[in-house]
């Protein structure tokens, strides 16, 4: 039994962090509760019925049930319409296929939060070779990094003003860097002030890792376009695939084109059986978003009471995304700590975590990934660069009774082997 392998003086604290940390569920809870409404009322206004499960096959015509399930994202994400297909299949894919969608040959791009996920680099043509790239199709990629965490308004307002951008990209999440994960309070300020100098530029936000972790997504405060994936929050740890875009019509037809065909767009697309997971998947994220955010203020709560100082967002600080980041000091902790992740896993709970190269990533990785679905992410997962200052990424947890448990067996790990 897991609870018998912890040290007594951590499960100890376990109890007392329930108590220390009770208002902060509680808001929790009202959040969970307030956009659950949200999709109960969507899927009623959308009148979903069980003939909407079927598998529609082939060239996919005639799917009132896809149809449906685009109308209920769109909604949620306060957006006029939504593209959700199986046929993405990760966030990078949804990233890719939207900006290779909106942006042609001459066209420049901005990244208004820094440099993007080290596996989007690649993509936009910052580093390596591919021919596939944004740049190498010709499209110029500029960037402007945040200041303390927060948006510098005067170097993007003057350069927007020259009315010669034709996207400006906004990731919500840290990625791995070290700064804060953006809030949709900073990101309505922004747009705001974007729209006073400039009315045609298109605001695209990459809104992985935060959807429904506030009352507002970015739809709801003037982004045209929100990009996501079903491996994260809005799948609910029950989508096994899938991607979704949504924003304004017209964007959405266009990038709805550029995934099937001109003339095509959204009228065709096989849902491999998948509405079923999908509705269920997003009827069920904000609970799925309630067990992860619990999962992080409880590691961060641990962490802290422990000694380590570094920990972001610290447990009672607020949070936009279910991101958690944990600076452990050593490779021996940042090793362990993550084995004990893998070894408290549903799935896979076997196998050894050790670094290793990862495509896509400039470091060795370790990475604790025991999820029903590969890559799930909403699932509890952890991962780093083996890299001083030894900074795990953790989110997810599907509950928050198996994410408290795998955390105090990480723990327990991280602390027999100092004890040594």
């Amino acid at each position: 039994m897991i609870l018998e392998k912890i040290d007594s003086k951590l499960i100890e604290l376990a109890k007392q962090s329930d108590i220390d940390c009770q208002a902060l569920y509680n808001e929790i809870d009202e959040i969970c509760l307030y956009n659950s409404n949200r999709i109960l009322s969507a899927f009623i206004e959308n009148q979903v019925s069980y003939s909407d499960f079927s598998d529609i096959n082939g060239y996919g015509n005639y799917d009132a049930g896809r149809d449906k399930l685009e109308k209920i994202f769109a909604d949620v994400l306060g957006c006029e319409d939504a593209l959700v297909r199986p046929q993405i299949m990760s966030g990078t894919n949804a990233l890719y296929l939207t900006l290779s969608a909106l942006l042609k040959h001459g066209d420049t791009m901005i990244s208004l939060s820094g440099a993007p996920y080290d596996s989007l680099q690649e993509m936009i043509g910052i580093s390596g070779n591919s021919s596939q790239s944004l740049k190498a199709h010709g499209v110029k990629y500029e960037q402007i990094e945040l200041i303390n965490d927060d948006f510098d308004d005067q170097t993007i307002i003057e350069r927007l003003k020259r009315n010669d951008v034709k996207l400006v990209e906004i990731q919500r999440s840290r990625g791995y860097s070290h700064r804060l994960s953006l809030s949709i309070k900073k990101i309505e300020r922004i747009i705001k002030e974007i729209r006073k100098v400039n009315q045609n530029v298109i605001i695209m936000v990459d809104n992985c890792y935060g959807e429904l972790v506030e009352k507002k997504e970015p739809g709801h405060i003037g982004a045209d376009v929100v990009v996501g994936s079903l491996m994260k929050n809005l799948g609910g740890g029950i989508a096994p695939t899938g991607g979704y875009v949504a924003g304004r019509k017209d964007l959405i037809q266009d990038v709805a084109e550029r995934l099937t065909a001109p003339g095509i767009g959204k009228d065709l697309g096989a849902n491999f059986n998948l509405n079923n997971s999908f509705f269920k998947g997003i009827f069920m994220a904000p609970n799925a978003v309630k067990g992860a955010l619990k999962t992080a203020i409880f590691s961060a709560y641990m962490l802290e009471k422990l000694g380590y100082a570094n920990i972001s967002p610290r447990y009672n600080e607020p949070r936009t995304d279910i991101i958690q980041t944990l600076e452990l000091k050593t490779v021996d902790n940042l090793v362990r700590f993550t084995q004990g992740i893998q070894d408290c896993s549903p799935i896979d709970s076997f196998v050894r975590v050790l670094p290793a190269p990862m495509p896509g990533y400039p470091y060795d990785e370790v990475m604790a990934a025991g999820s029903f679905t590969q890559g799930s992410t909403i699932e509890l997962s952890a991962d780093a660069p083996v890299i001083e200052p030894y900074t795990l990424y953790m989110q997810g947890g599907l509950t928050f009774e198996y994410g408290k448990l795998s955390i105090l067996l990480a723990l327990s790990s991280m602390q027999e082997n100092n004890e040594r």
